[in-house]
């Protein structure tokens, strides 16, 4: 029984139905709402809901027929604007409203059982906004972070959680919490959550050809030889973390379409989708749709 059900949805139900046209209906109003500010919060009827219900459930069983994206990637945009719409000017609270939809993000990616994701919550350019944004961005990550260290829905999917990018640039506190998260869901296996903070995709790249270098020196090998053994293979070894498969997926939100430095060397062969809607706007059936794209497209891997 899903919990939205009400009588209303109930006298609904009675009458002649046609799930086809309906969905194409609601496909087209979706369409357009992506056109314009999203919000979740927004009272809709019992019968939209109950229609949007509808929808979801068919989507989804669309959806199972066809294989999944191993690794999806996010980048989590619009939280300012979203906050803005609202009168909200408190920076924790702004970004607060952002860190919640992690839980929602999880629970899709279980139900759907995608292995992977991996969220862009902070890059290395965000240090250039003021003290106070800054702040109230690392203490909505702390805090999220801190939390998924004894979420239970975090240990019973099995859920393993880490982060990447230049830690060490970073308040002790937000590494702490991150270092507890980490050793706590260790063992896990059955989805890899990775965040993305302090990370840029050139810096990556960066840490990876130094790592690479590092480790030749190490060996003794002059820099002759180093050189020669700078492959693409060798430098994918020495990423952040080199044990992920690539994206299959990147979806960005808010409407703007670029990557911004995210997952630059391993999104080679990813596709992408951009969304009009805000991040903490996100609902269930974007996040679908999205998925729904990535099944509709022809990958051939330069082939």
């Amino acid at each position: 029984m899903n919990p939205g059900w009400s009588p209303a949805h109930e006298r609904a139900a009675t009458l002649p139905f046609d799930g086809q046209a309906a969905s194409a209906r609601l496909e087209a109003r979706q369409t357009a709402k992506e056109r314009r500010p999203s919000d979740n919060t927004t009272a809709a009827s019992p019968l939209l809901r109950f229609l949007y219900w509808i929808y979801e459930r068919r989507l989804l069983n669309q959806l199972k027929q066809r294989p999944m994206p191993r690794h999806v990637g996010i980048i989590l945009d619009g939280n300012r604007r979203h906050a803005r719409k609202r009168g909200l000017s408190d920076p924790y609270e702004i970004y607060q409203r952002g860190a919640e939809k992690l839980d929602h993000i999880l629970d899709w990616c279980a139900n759907l059982r995608i292995p992977a994701v991996t969220l862009w919550v902070f890059s290395t350019e965000n240090l250039k906004r003021s003290q106070a944004e800054v702040t109230g961005i690392l203490s909505a990550i702390e805090a999220k972070v801190a939390g998924l260290a004894h979420d239970p829905f975090v240990l019973r999917r099995h859920i393993r959680v880490r982060a990447i990018g230049r830690l060490d640039i970073l308040p002790e506190s937000v590494v702490a919490a991150i270092r507890a998260a980490e050793a706590a869901t260790a063992q896990n296996n059955s989805m890899a959550l990775t965040i993305a903070v302090a990370y840029g995709g050139r810096e990556e790249i960066t840490d990876a050809v130094r790592a690479l270098l590092k480790t030749e020196a190490q060996q003794g090998a002059a820099l002759s030889e180093a050189i020669e053994r700078i492959t693409p293979e060798a430098i994918a070894r020495h990423l952040y973390a080199a044990d992920l498969p690539d994206p299959d997926l990147i979806i960005r939100t808010s409407g703007e379409i670029r990557l911004s430095g995210f997952l630059l060397w391993q999104s080679v062969h990813s596709e992408f989708y951009f969304t009009d809607v805000l991040w903490p706007a996100l609902r269930k059936v974007d996040f679908l749709r999205a998925i729904r794209a990535y099944q509709a497209r022809n990958r051939r891997f330069g082939r």
